[in-house]
């Protein structure tokens, strides 16, 4: 069958698809060129219907030989025509004949990601359900002081529930979290903040202190606070609490997800969120304290949203898939 009989025998509607994740990327450019030319979409209109050489191309077209040869090399890499050299009266010719009807470029959807739900609390920093503390110890809340200095009866008063700032030399302060999630949901991210920072009567700069977290019974990591910040007051401080007394701490925020657990955005240690055995029993157990065998037993000062430079108390987020 010769180009001519095979062209008429398809002038069907012809489509070629270029997807753009799938397709040779060196294809897409070069249909992509073809089509950015009037001239080069002219002689596509020309031959839409019919076979035809270079030099009836470039008559009907009126446009120089050697300009119709170079649209049409053009549209040949494209794969948008095919060429045949035939014989003519004089030597060969070459017919150009046009495959596609319509081209058309399919871009990707965008790739749907699971939908995510958030879930956070904030847990007052004087609501703990469980302590272990030795002295120097003491709560103040924005208001005072609430029992006396290094008694840690104090942890049992209920006025502890008001406290805005809370001190030991070392032991723990745990709180409970409301874990609320439906069986489907899978926990993707858990990430808790709160402002810390050493104990050391009335304060000192220099006075490092393995504080460490642990959730659910297993320890997140150790983060080693580099001293008790005095001296100059805190933006949240109350004026009645004196500037020779802790003031303020730093704004530590511990991540634990599914690649491991992190501090600020450092790598912390190989603990990951399926670990925390989160859903095995209503809430989430938060352990914050210093142990009594670190190397650096340099105390801990927990500040509320009252006290200290962050308005904030212990913030707890879940991610959810």
């Amino acid at each position: 069958m010769s180009m001519e009989e095979n062209h008429q025998n398809t002038l069907t509607s012809r489509t070629l698809m270029v997807n753009v994740t799938q397709q040779d990327p060196v294809q897409l450019a070069r249909v992509a060129k073809a089509l950015s030319s009037l001239q080069r979409v002219r002689i596509l209109e020309y031959l839409a219907d019919k076979v035809a050489n270079v030099s009836e191309i470039a008559q009907a077209l009126d446009m120089p030989l050697a300009t119709a040869n170079l649209h049409l090399n053009s549209l040949e890499e494209a794969g948008l025509i095919r060429s045949e050299r035939v014989a003519a009266r004089r030597g060969q010719q070459k017919m150009c004949a046009r495959l596609y009807d319509i081209v058309v470029i399919h871009f990707p959807k965008p790739q749907e990601h699971p939908r995510r739900q958030r879930f956070t609390v904030e847990m007052p920093v004087g609501a703990f359900v469980d302590h272990q503390v030795s002295p120097t110890c003491g709560i103040v809340t924005a208001q005072g002081l609430v029992g006396n200095l290094d008694d840690p009866l104090v942890f049992y008063e209920p006025e502890r529930f008001d406290a805005q700032l809370i001190w030991f030399s070392h032991g723990y302060l745990e709180y409970r979290f409301p874990y609320r999630a439906r069986p489907e949901q899978v926990p993707h991210r858990l990430q808790i903040s709160m402002e810390l920072c050493s104990e050391a009567a009335p304060h000192r700069r220099d006075w490092p202190s393995d504080i460490f977290l642990e959730i659910n019974g297993v320890l997140v990591g150790t983060w080693t606070s580099p001293g008790d910040f005095g001296g100059e007051r805190g933006r949240l401080t109350p004026e009645w609490w004196e500037d020779h007394n802790s003031q303020y701490g730093l704004l530590k925020t511990w991540r634990v997800d599914e690649e491991g657990s992190y501090i600020d955005g450092r790598y912390l240690s190989s603990v990951t969120i399926r670990d925390l055995k989160l859903g095995e029993q209503p809430f989430i157990r938060v352990r914050i304290g210093v142990k009594p065998d670190a190397a650096n037993v340099g105390g801990m000062n927990l500040f509320g949203r009252q006290f200290g430079n962050y308005p904030q108390d212990i913030v707890l987020d879940l991610d959810f898939e």
